[in-house]
């Protein structure tokens, strides 16, 4: 997809997959995996140039007030368990970003938000995993931004509203979590009917107009089997992040396919032709 030049930064919602699953053999069949492979390192190309930096907001950090990691020199934090030992010696050494940390900390006291900063936190797996696989070069400055405690969808699309400036400054947001997420329904044949409903509705309400986008993101929780599809619903928060920086740009259905036999989607907001 080719676009204009000096565009504005699109956003990604995408997914991460479970734990390492890239990087080790976990016994899935190359049809479960292999095109989701493919579509995170197609998203080096869909950007209208290099971002200065990546701004990461994953499904698996929260805090009471939106958290920026200020380290220059950020570690991965493997915060899975139960895998091949060489998971635990992946690398991924992109630089962190204090300064965006800090312009990050000025757009949220602007839109009235409070926030923090952690200099130890690393990179965990819902970031460096699906980054890791998309800009292995590891050479763009990265931050990561936690999610808030509480899980409220209205505050989340605000977080969002908030960092929508950065988009013109260069910087690629990407919120990375899973449009299905119910572990133990991952390794059990029954839910499919309700799996596919709360496909079929996301989809569709994430395609409409902003504002009715934003609205039924909102109530998302009474969507047909939304609880079956997020029994917590960190992993759908990312989403609400990234619609919110979208402002009025539309979106589309970037990535569709399956994960351990569930139904798992991307989207992509404000991409230009």
């Amino acid at each position: 997809m080719a676009y204009s030049p000096n565009s504005r930064m699109p956003v990604f919602y995408l997914p991460h997959g479970g734990g390492p699953w890239p990087f080790v053999d976990l016994g899935l069949p190359e049809a479960e995996y292999r095109p989701l492979v493919n579509y995170l390192q197609s998203l080096a190309s869909l950007v209208p140039e290099v971002p200065k930096a990546l701004l990461a907001i994953s499904a698996h950090w929260e805090e009471p007030l939106p958290t920026v990691m200020t380290s220059e020199r950020p570690g991965l934090l493997f915060d899975y368990y139960g895998f091949p030992a060489a998971s635990y010696e992946l690398e991924w050494p992109a630089p962190g970003s204090p300064a965006l940390a800090a312009r990050v900390r000025d757009l949220l006291r602007g839109a009235g938000t409070g926030s923090a900063e952690d200099p130890h936190r690393g990179f965990d797996h819902g970031s460096f995993v699906p980054l890791k696989v998309a800009f292995p070069e590891a050479r763009i400055p990265t931050l990561q931004l936690s999610l808030l405690e509480g899980l409220d969808p209205a505050a989340h699309l605000a977080l969002g509203r908030a960092l929508a400036p950065l988009r013109d400054e260069g910087v690629l947001i990407l919120a990375s979590g899973m449009s299905f997420h119910n572990l133990g329904a991952f390794f059990k044949s029954t839910g499919q009917e309700e799996a596919r409903a709360f496909d079929t509705w996301l989809g569709e309400a994430v395609l409409q107009a902003p504002a009715e986008r934003n609205a039924a993101l909102k109530t998302w929780a009474q969507a047909p089997g939304a609880r079956f599809a997020h029994p917590r619903e960190e992993h759908l928060l990312p989403l609400m992040v990234a619609a919110g920086a979208a402002g009025e740009d539309s979106a589309r259905l970037a990535y569709h396919g399956t994960y351990m036999g569930r139904p798992l989607s991307a989207f992509h907001f404000g991409e230009m032709v």
